[in-house]
């Protein structure tokens, strides 16, 4: 085992983290310096279970990882098309919105291309320690890495997103017969397909509409059914009165907001990011729908206002219990296949819940500018990226404010090692 100290970690080599290095690149040199990156994968991939061929960013090209910062920058999406020879194709293409698969390709492309900052592939973080001192102040964190290797840092970052929300419904299932979104391209392959297989989607929104699609590419002559809760799919809420909302200058204004106007702001902004389809997935949805039922096939299924209230095996079958919320009947609906378009966990990823329970922390309260408070002084930081919607509005999980975002954390960064200058931390990191 061997252990390392760093100024910096950043856990996770997502838009976040890479927004960020490029931020410290850029705005702070030595900083970056000092600076790692881990990524528990081997390389750098965009929503890595749902990079389907023909997926669609639904964000502007600008809101890339630092136009919106600076327009200038040697690491803009436009850059990258340019080092691909890509540059005039795209501006012919005529799209504001780039391939899935491309934005993928932008982000692994500025992984390569930081200079100062460095970025480990097949790092998983096992665990995360404080580091604290006699009175209990932190000073820093050790990380335990999945191979035994330690890294001390005084400043942390956490960039790898929200835990896959599995309702609890489907615990008792074996785990081969269920798939969340976040899974299913490394995982359909394993899935027999010598039988026209019986598949329940789950979900009423983009996610789980693209798996409905993607199922009936990957599984030949499935038979798959669409159960939500909700009356039916809607087109995203996109109105450019809307987008304003996902402005990062609007984060202020969220911020600052008060806490039953925020609660309103994120009902009423739900079907902008998360209770909708893109425009094209809706239409084409439909269109399939409708030929199914021209040809008289009776292939699809859609099961709306319906909650799943309980699941089970009946030898080779999975048998969902399904309450229509209209009539209250209750039926079954068996199947071979559950595929989850259920989003994600709301709560904080367990990374930092598990952190929150050694520092004795009730709430996570996180500034303006993204780092935790720890309930005590602290000479080290943690920084929070991508969960901090309740505080920092919808856009917080997206690529809209990435850009602006890193800046804020940068300085703040810099302001926070200014105010506590390093004197006697560094042995204890190393201890």
């Amino acid at each position: 085992m061997a252990h390392r100290t760093v100024e910096l970690l950043a856990v996770g080599a997502g838009p976040a983290n890479l927004a960020l290095a490029v931020a410290l690149e850029e705005l702070a040199p030595e900083l970056a310096g000092r600076t790692l990156v881990v990524e528990r994968e081997e390389d750098v991939v965009w929503q890595r279970g749902m990079l389907l061929p023909e997926a669609l960013s639904q964000v502007s090209f600008l809101k890339d990882l630092v136009t919106m910062r600076n327009p200038r920058s040697g690491f803009s999406f436009l850059s990258f098309l340019q080092a691909r020879g890509r540059l005039d194709a795209f501006v012919n293409l005529g799209s504001w919105v780039p391939y899935r698969s491309e934005i993928s390709e932008y982000l692994q492309w500025v992984a390569d291309s930081l200079e100062r900052v460095d970025v480990e592939y097949g790092r998983g973080v096992a665990s995360v320690t404080p580091v604290l001192g006699e009175d209990g102040e932190v000073s820093g964190w050790t990380v335990e890495l999945a191979d035994g290797d330690t890294v001390g840092c005084r400043y942390l970052a956490v960039g790898a997103g929200r835990d896959a929300h599995v309702p609890a419904v489907f615990e008792g299932l074996p785990a081969e017969r269920v798939v969340h979104s976040t899974q299913y391209l490394q995982r359909i392959k394993s899935v027999p397909t010598d039988r026209p297989l019986r598949v329940a989607v789950v979900g009423g929104a983009q996610s789980a509409a693209e798996l409905f699609g993607a199922a009936l590419r990957d599984l030949p002559d499935c038979r798959p059914t669409m159960i939500m809760r909700s009356i039916g799919l809607n087109g995203y809420e996109s109105s450019k009165f809307t987008n304003e909302l996902f402005y990062s200058s609007f984060v202020e204004d969220f911020y600052q907001a008060a806490p039953d106007a925020r609660r309103q702001l994120l009902a009423e902004m739900h079907r902008s990011n998360y209770g909708g389809l893109a425009p094209a997935t809706l239409d084409g949805l439909y269109r399939q729908f409708y030929q199914d039922r021209r040809d008289g096939t009776d292939r699809l299924g859609m099961r709306t206002m319906t909650d799943i209230t309980g699941s089970a095996t009946d030898g080779d079958d999975i048998v969902l219990t399904l309450a229509d919320r209209r009539s209250g009947a209750v039926s079954e609906l068996r199947t071979d296949l559950v595929l989850l378009g259920t989003g994600f966990d709301r709560a904080m990823p367990r990374l930092v819940r598990d952190l929150g329970a050694q520092l004795g922390l009730d709430e996570f309260a996180v500034s303006r500018h993204y780092r935790l408070d720890l309930g005590r002084p602290a000479t080290g930081g943690l920084y929070l990226q991508g969960v901090n919607e309740a505080t920092h509005g919808i856009a917080d999980s997206l690529l809209s404010v990435l850009a602006t975002r890193s800046a804020e954390i940068t300085a703040d960064l810099l302001a926070h090692r200014a105010e506590h200058p390093a004197g006697e931390r560094e042995p204890a990191l190393a201890a």
